[in-house]
This record gives C-alpha cells, structure tokens and sequence, in this order.
C-alpha cells in the first residue's frame, strides 16, 4: 500500500539496538551487570534448597579421623586429577564400577571428588574390592600389580608419619561447614585415630562414634602413617550407604 512503510527486518532492529547500548558506557555497564545478575541467580538460588533436593541416606555417617586425614593425603596427591567417585546412572557404568552414586553420599565431603577425568577407573565403590594388602602393593609400585598403569609411586606414605594430636583441629574446621562433629568426637580424635589402626585397641569408643567403622592395621606396618590413612579412606569409599535397593533395574538399562 502506497504511503506506508515497511517495518526493518527483526535481525536489523537488534542490530542497531545492541548499536545503541554499546555506544552508551553506562547503559553497557548496566545491561552487563543485570545479564551477570540473572546467571548468577540461576546458579545460586538451588543452593539455598539444597537441604530440601538431597535426600538422606541411611548409614552415611562423617568420616573417622584416620579416614579424613586419609581423603587429605588423597586430595593433597592429586588422586582427583585421575579418578573420579561419581558413578552415573549408566548401563556400561553400573556394571563396570557398582551402583550409580547419590548426592548424598557426599554429603560430609568439603569438598566432593566428582568430576569426569578417568586416566584411571571410578572409585566411588573401591572400598572394598581389593584387600589392605593390594592397596599397598599399588600405591608402593603400581605396575607390580597392574603392568598397563601410568600411575606414579606413592611408597613414601609408608614413611609419613600421622599426628594424631592435630587432628582435632580438622574436625573442627569440618564442622565449621556443615559436618556434624560433636565436641566429644572433637575430644577424642585422637585417641580414634590410634584406635582405628591398632586391631588390638578397644573399639567401644570408635564403633559408637563412627558405626561400621573398619579396626585394623591397614598397612601391615607398626606405626600409624600416611599409607594407613589413605588405605583407610580407599577402603571406606561406597560401603556407608544401603544401596542395593537402589540398583537400576536392568530393564530400563537396556
């Protein structure tokens, strides 16, 4: 129709629009900031749920003091940068490494050892699988028991020595986001500690505290090291929570 005129394409419209705000340091600024606002707020307004989405699972308890000083020595080696603990609701996952993980199994880790990264196998559902005596042999020469591995020598935690006397101080940092410690397991972190390597100790005290706790000498040596720690810690990993009701049904994994 004559004396009209016809509106710009959309794409053109934007175009001197996006113009418009880039030409203007103020309005870009702003229009930056509310863009980061938004993101932001999607990604953080579930944590704030986060009690309400991760449901609880009977028999996960917070780490034993041998066990946590054990996850240290873990993270401070880098084990994370090679083998994740997250088991996806997979076929080929499931029958590879066990049950697929929940988040609530990682409910006590600050932080959790998710990731993707596989250079080596899954070890979410480790504990267990292989004896204390294995572990060792692994960590001191890996390729003595398995010929294919790049993974380098740990041999030297037989030769760390543990403090138990500063653990303590750990438990209570834990606390501090989230894991419930109680002062009488802050009290005697210690003695835990030294109880859980020593299959001779008493282990009343460590059993009420930690129930299902494993007691023994997890490397084979006299002494409380670095290598009991990390065997320890390996050798709890998927063995707290009741999961067998919640295996897939093969059915639905077909």
């Amino acid at each position: 129709m004559s004396g009209t005129t016809t509106p710009p394409p959309r794409p053109r419209r934007f175009a001197a629009l996006h113009g418009r705000i880039e030409r203007r340091a103020l309005v870009f600024v702003l229009a930056i900031f509310g863009v980061s606002a938004v993101g932001g707020l999607v990604e953080i307004a579930p944590l704030f749920a986060l009690e309400n989405t991760v449901e609880r699972v009977s028999g996960v308890r917070p780490y034993t003091p041998l066990e946590l000083a054990g996850r240290d020595v873990y993270v401070r080696e880098g084990c994370y940068t090679c083998h994740s603990q997250q088991i996806r609701p997979f076929r080929d996952e499931v029958e590879r490494y066990g049950a697929y993980s929940l988040a609530a199994e990682s409910v006590y880790d600050h932080p959790f050892q998710w990731g993707s990264k596989r250079t080596g196998p899954d070890l979410a559902r480790v504990g267990g699988r292989y004896s204390d005596a294995w572990h060792v042999q692994h960590l001191q020469a890996p390729r003595s028991v398995v010929p294919s591995s790049i993974m380098p020598a740990y041999a030297f935690l037989s030769d760390a020595p543990l403090a138990p006397e500063r653990v303590g101080r750990h438990l209570v940092a834990n606390r501090r986001v989230g894991v419930p410690y109680s002062e009488e397991m802050v009290r005697e972190a210690a003695a835990d500690m030294r109880a859980q390597a020593d299959p001779d100790a008493d282990p009343s005290g460590l059993q009420a505290r930690y129930p299902g706790a494993q007691q023994r000498n997890f490397d084979g040596r006299p002494g409380l090291t670095e290598m009991d720690a990390l065997v320890a810690y390996l050798q709890v990993l998927g063995t707290m929570a009741e999961f067998d009701w919640r295996r897939p049904d093969p059915a639905m994994l077909r």
